[in-house]
């Protein structure tokens, strides 16, 4: 007799895919009821840590590796190849922002360096070492991008976390500090680009994953060659160079190049790796339009404007041109 105990441990386990439910379901259960006084199953119930070691076995069997049912092995390596794209490209991001930073402001006469160093200096201890926190913690996706290809799944998880952090104090600051002016809709799409990036890493990334491969080429050169094209979109177009800019153009420059090169291929890992750069398009463009909106407010050169009117247009195309490879990927058997 199914007793009350056996049907809530059923009702957690619900929480698993069918496919790995009709495979385990029945051995779970064994094991869960299986030092449980029967006078008292009753009055018991699932712990929080079986619940939550459910919760992860969940997310960990519909991003699955291999022995999957083709949607869950699918999703898997589409998430992995996300959090590939998706690192590579905030860690190039993060090296020429602030390498271009350095070079500029160590170029010049004093004043230059006074205007970079007050970014960190003179505004009290606590927002100084906020605003040295988030000038240095987003290098550690650099970290993450090496650890990460390198196996080292544990440090790439920290690392990424860490440098995911100063994308949410944007958020909290106006809550906190009234200097600080509010901008929910550019901090809120950066801070899901970086967290999405974070958490995507965490799940997708279980014990039962593949070690992490770049499709394309070696990690080292990818790295390099998406610092060189974000440092040249910003040297050869300095007047349209906004916070996105870059990373924008090294998204279209490489999705295009990817496109051109596998889109006549109909594999699952081509379908794959068009989900996950589709994706990570949908992100950048979410802040590309964040900012597109703040230059409407305000008096904007015609070239700058018409730069960032280009770019966008330039990711809805080719984020929807991902789609269609994506979605005839999968439909392919």
């Amino acid at each position: 007799m199914t007793t009350l105990l056996e049907t809530r441990y059923r009702a957690v386990l619900r929480l698993l895919p069918a496919y790995y439910r009709r495979a385990r379901e029945d051995e779970m259960v064994e094991t869960y009821l299986w030092d449980i006084d029967q006078e008292t199953a009753d009055q018991s119930r699932p712990t929080v840590g079986e619940v939550a070691s459910v919760a992860a076995l969940a997310v960990r069997s519909r991003l699955a590796a291999t022995g999957a049912p083709r949607p869950y092995a699918l999703l898997g390596a589409a998430a992995r190849l996300f959090v590939l794209f998706a690192v590579l490209l905030q860690a190039a991001s993060a090296v020429v922002d602030r390498v271009l930073a350095l070079t500029w402001a160590s170029t010049g006469d004093a004043a230059r360096w006074e205007m970079f160093a007050s970014g960190f200096t003179g505004h009290g201890l606590p927002t100084g070492i906020i605003s040295v926190a988030g000038w240095t913690l987003p290098l550690l996706w650099t970290a993450g991008y090496v650890a990460l290809l390198r196996d080292r799944r544990r440090l790439a998880r920290a690392a990424v976390l860490l440098a995911a952090l100063p994308t949410a104090w944007p958020l909290v600051a106006p809550l906190v500090d009234e200097s600080v002016p509010p901008d929910p809709a550019y901090a809120a799409a950066s801070a899901l680009l970086a967290w999405l990036t974070a958490l995507a890493l965490c799940a997708a990334y279980h014990r039962d994953a593949p070690p992490a491969s770049l499709p394309g080429g070696s990690p080292g050169l990818l790295f390099m060659a998406c610092c060189v094209v974000m440092a040249a979109s910003i040297v050869l177009s300095p007047i349209a160079a906004d916070s996105v800019w870059a990373p924008a153009t090294c998204f279209l420059v490489g999705a295009l190049g990817w496109l051109l090169w596998r889109a006549p291929r109909t594999d699952q890992g081509t379908a794959c790796a068009a989900v996950a750069l589709a994706a990570l398009g949908l992100l950048i463009l979410a802040i590309r339009v964040a900012v597109l909106y703040q230059w409407l407010d305000v008096p904007t050169p015609d070239a700058l404007l018409a730069g960032v009117l280009a770019q966008t247009a330039a990711l809805v195309v080719l984020t929807g041109a991902l789609a269609a490879v994506a979605g005839r990927g999968l439909r392919t058997r």
